[in-house]
């Protein structure tokens, strides 16, 4: 604190003596699919009279235009802010990163004076094996030697004994050499250990904006700064583990939210709240404007079509864009407020949090689509009367009985609203789908120039071992013009036509018991006039 009044003493705008500098932090997020919503809070004291609190540790890119500011316990008056010609912060480190690097630098001092005691020792080693061999070369190379034999026997045993010795030296110094960097094995680890927290810890980055907030009081007053603001570098996804149990005919979703944010300041237990509101996105409906249309000469088709386009681009709008959190829904948007404070690194950290479980009924079936599959899958058919909507994620894991089936995306069901979801094949529920009569070379197709027949026979196998409700699907043409006429017929016939509002689609509904099969023949003939194509 000492350090930025300083900074801001030597800053070359004039201060007031009253200028009161305060240090920030983040207190409370509210996260969007695609920002975020920043909140800061500082208490502060003041004597009597106008004053300015002088901030300069918001983060560079804060948008200062959207930034709101309101006190309490003190009148509110001008605010200035700036992103250039900012003072520089204070120096102090973060306690945390400080107390690590001071642990890695322990460490390489240790690991320093620890290597050097054993090169000392090695070097021992190395003169002992010299004086070694200088004692070996003693008369090899043509030197004197004493011509009397006892003088020469002595010399002998005196060159083996201290070269003996030297030796002995040497071996010796090697092995306190190796005991001694042995030693060191614990400190190379505690090192790495020191060095990896320190490089796990996330630094904030040091570029910073300033903002100066006028106050006045009537008399001595203490009161809290409040600053929110937005931010685009930040947002959440949904992420589900989607469990069936077919026994019990209950599907859970247990639901939760992978957070990430790189806004250059890390935030340390903060009050977090998710939210499925999109500010960035569309806020006004878009508009449709007159369609004038006029009859004119053929040579004038081809301008007018290009006007229309022109006009058409211009005219378009833009594309929109376990601690559980509490569920707050409206009729809008949810609101998700996790119970306890969240600490989320700049740029490094991907926080999950669970926002609950979703319990729903579930009708279990097997659904077949011969005309593309040749083995039926497990779908759950649930309605979402949890009351809240169940978001649209790519990061949906699937379980069946406990057993992971595997990932895909889950579309949004809206509250009140049904969808099916799927859990893998029923390898042993096998599809056929043939063609039964041939002409033209065309199997299970009989064409003639304006008419075309097709007999399809599909069977479903029930090789399981258990007894599984089906619903097979498949579908016949159809038309939208008169001239073309299509008829069709099925044994059995469908439980249900135009599925789901799909033109042409049929479902059968039908228990295979274990074992069982069940046959479905469906023909179908389109006529045309004649002198047209078919398409």
């Amino acid at each position: 604190m000492r350090a930025l009044v300083l900074c801001l003493a030597l800053f070359p705008t004039v201060l007031w003596a009253d200028d009161i500098p305060l240090e920030t932090a983040v207190a409370a997020v509210t996260v969007y699919p695609d920002g975020a919503t920043v909140t800061r809070q500082v208490p502060f004291e003041l004597p009597a009279g106008q004053h300015r609190l002088i901030l300069a540790d918001l983060p560079r890119d804060t948008p200062l235009a959207q930034v709101r500011v309101a006190v309490a316990g003190a009148t509110l008056g001008a605010v200035t802010t700036r992103s250039d010609f900012v003072p520089p912060r204070s120096p102090l480190e973060d306690a945390v990163v400080e107390a690590a690097e001071a642990k890695v630098a322990e460490l390489e001092d240790r690991l320093r004076s620890g290597e050097a005691e054993v090169r000392t020792i090695r070097l021992e080693a190395v003169a002992a094996e010299a004086r070694a061999d200088f004692l070996g070369r003693i008369g090899a190379d043509g030197g004197p030697l004493p011509a009397e034999t006892d003088a020469l026997l002595e010399l002998s045993a005196m060159i083996k004994g201290t070269t003996l010795s030297a030796l002995n030296e040497a071996h010796e110094a090697e092995l306190r050499a190796d005991a001694a960097d042995r030693a060191l094995d614990d400190v190379r680890e505690e090192l790495e250990e020191a060095r990896r927290t320190l490089a796990a810890l996330v630094p904030e980055t040091e570029e910073r904006a300033y903002l100066a907030v006028s106050v006045s009081a009537a008399e001595p007053a203490a009161g809290e700064l409040t600053i929110s603001h937005p931010v685009d570098a930040a947002g959440w996804v949904p992420v589900y583990d989607i469990r069936l149990n077919r026994a019990e005919g209950r599907l859970a979703i247990a639901r939760g939210a992978f957070v990430r944010q790189e806004t250059g300041e890390n935030w340390r237990q903060v009050a977090l709240t998710l939210s499925t509101a999109r500010p960035s996105g569309q806020l006004a409906p878009s508009e449709v404007r007159p369609d004038r249309r006029r009859a004119v000469d053929p040579d004038e088709v081809l301008p007018l079509r290009r006007s229309g386009m022109a006009g058409i681009a211009a005219d378009a709008p833009a594309p929109a864009p376990v601690v559980e959190a509490r569920p707050e829904a409206d009729a809008i948007s949810v609101r998700y407020v996790y119970p306890e404070p969240v600490d989320i690194a700049a740029g490094a950290d991907r926080v999950r949090l669970a926002l609950g479980t979703a319990e729903l009924a579930a009708e279990v079936a097997a659904r077949a689509a011969p005309l593309w599959d040749d083995t039926a899958f497990v779908v759950a058919g649930v309605t979402n009367d949890t009351g809240e909507v169940i978001l649209p994620t790519d990061e949906a894991m699937f379980y069946l009985d406990g057993r992971f089936v595997g990932r895909q995306a889950l579309s949004l069901i809206p509250a009140g609203d049904a969808a099916e979801l799927a859990f893998g094949p029923v390898e042993g529920l096998r599809l056929s789908r043939i063609l039964r009569n041939r002409t033209e070379g065309d199997r299970g197709v009989i064409r003639s120039g304006n008419e075309v027949v097709e007999d399809v026979w599909i069977e479903v196998e029930n090789l399981t071992g258990e007894a599984w409700p089906v619903r097979l699907v498949d579908r016949v043409p159809h038309s939208e013009q008169e001239d073309l006429k299509v008829t069709w017929e099925a044994e059995p016939a469908p439980d249900a036509v135009d599925v789901d509002g799909k033109r042409g689609v049929l479902e059968w509904r039908f228990d295979l018991a274990a074992g069982e099969a069940r046959e479905v023949s469906l023909f179908h003939r389109m006529i045309w006039p004649d002198g047209q194509v078919l398409r």
